[in-house]
């Protein structure tokens, strides 16, 4: 499958075989996070930013109330806040969701890579998508329908995750709870169950314990109103890397 880290940031700028190796050092030293671990919690000092190899994690808040809105996820391949030694303490949690492979990045290190133009390009374009990622999912919430905001999730999942090697054809894992999902989408887990059991009725999903299958991608795309221009995967005129090839059936 290859690295994640390496095959994401090829997206954002045209690396040399001398730049994948300098992303792959970065790499070696892992460590293995269980499942609902935080990585960092509201309000600590941050120091080393998190980067994910494998697994699932998520941005979140709690609320006075014990209530817990998560408002981002990350894929192999993502970084969690570059430039987060900046800020005096931290104002939103990060989380793991299921066991995960973690690279911890100190500052030094960051700096050397944003020396070099080609990775700080790359790094500056993944920074770009996540904000693209949050106006989207704004939107989502905003003005959408539980329905749709559910298939519009799944439709960036499988793109982000073909986009890494980690999806194959139209299925991939998705190793989220219901009350995972409700705290997404800011609903109830009654209406998560509800809204599953819609998109299955439909046609539009398939659920086989953690795998989803989405048996006609341009078919749900098209009942979430889901554009992928705010993830910024296709081939440009500009220093780019590789179009993703979406493996859409015709």
């Amino acid at each position: 499958m290859g690295n994640p880290f390496v095959r994401k940031l090829g997206y954002g700028a045209r690396l040399t075989d001398a730049d994948r190796e300098i992303l792959e050092a970065v790499c070696t030293r892992t460590r293995l996070v269980r499942a609902h671990t935080d990585l960092i919690q509201e309000g600590d000092n941050p120091r080393n930013v998190h980067l994910l190899l494998e697994g699932f994690v998520c941005r979140y808040k709690v609320l006075h109330d014990g209530k817990r809105q998560i408002v981002a996820f990350f894929v192999p391949g993502d970084i969690c806040d570059l430039h987060v030694h900046i800020l005096g303490e931290m104002d939103h949690s990060i989380g793991t969701l299921v066991d995960s492979l973690m690279v911890e990045i100190d500052p030094s290190t960051v700096e050397a890579l944003t020396s070099n133009p080609r990775i700080n390009r790359a790094l500056w374009w993944g920074t770009l998508v996540d904000e693209g990622t949050l106006r989207e999912w704004l939107v989502n919430m905003g003005q959408r329908p539980a329905d749709q905001q559910m298939g519009h999730i799944f439709c960036e999942l499988l793109l982000r995750l073909q986009a890494v090697g980690r999806a194959e054809g139209d299925r991939f894992t998705l190793p989220l709870t219901q009350q995972e999902l409700a705290d997404t989408m800011g609903v109830t887990v009654v209406h998560v169950n509800r809204v599953l059991k819609h998109l299955r009725r439909e046609g539009l999903v398939e659920l086989n314990g953690r795998e989803i299958r989405i048996p006609d991608v341009r078919r749900l795309r098209t009942f979430s109103d889901f554009e992928p221009n705010y993830l910024h995967l296709r081939e440009t005129d500009r220093d780019k890397g590789p179009a993703v090839r979406e493996k859409v059936p015709v």
